[in-house]
């Protein structure tokens, strides 16, 4: 039996400070962190271009859906609500960015990617297998307005149907 208050947990482990295999641990993302951070600048300017192509899109898209807002509740039905969210790095690709169109489970996400894609996913429920999806080349606009028009009608149709 021991005199005295008992030993706290790091004295009991005979430790002071970090542990050398935290300062092990540290040193080693440290240096993983430099060298992916190495690798990945040169993607840098790329998707900063893709970033300034999804806002430009998401842009247009809000507009849309705050004109489908305002004649749905012309038309009655002020509660058709559907949410776009902000433009964020995307949660599937390291080198793209994204936003989603939602209402409760219904998602339609927009994907910019870095090497000159957009693809749009959906419309899907979350919590079930994504898709369908269709990519285009950023410079396909002709392709990408009406396609886009056509996925927000489709999403919209499944997110206000009962």
């Amino acid at each position: 039996m021991r005199d005295g208050p008992p030993p706290s947990d790091a004295a009991a482990r005979g430790v002071s400070g970090p542990s050398p295999s935290d300062l092990s641990l540290r040193d080693r993302l440290t240096a993983a962190g430099r060298a992916i951070g190495e690798r990945e600048a040169a993607h840098e300017g790329a998707l900063g271009e893709a970033r300034r192509r999804a806002e430009a899109l998401h842009a247009r898209v809000a507009d849309a859906v705050a004109a489908f807002h305002a004649a749905a509740a012309r038309a009655g039905a002020p509660h058709l609500q559907v949410d776009v969210s902000p433009v964020r790095l995307d949660e599937k690709h390291v080198r793209a960015v994204e936003f989603a169109v939602q209402r409760g489970r219904h998602v339609a996400l927009f994907i910019v990617k870095a090497r000159g894609e957009i693809t749009l996913v959906g419309p899907f429920r979350s919590g079930k297998t994504e898709g369908p999806c269709r990519t285009f080349a950023w410079d396909a606009e002709g392709e990408i307005a009406p396609a886009i028009g056509d996925f927000l009608e489709r999403f919209l149709e499944e997110a206000s149907t009962p």
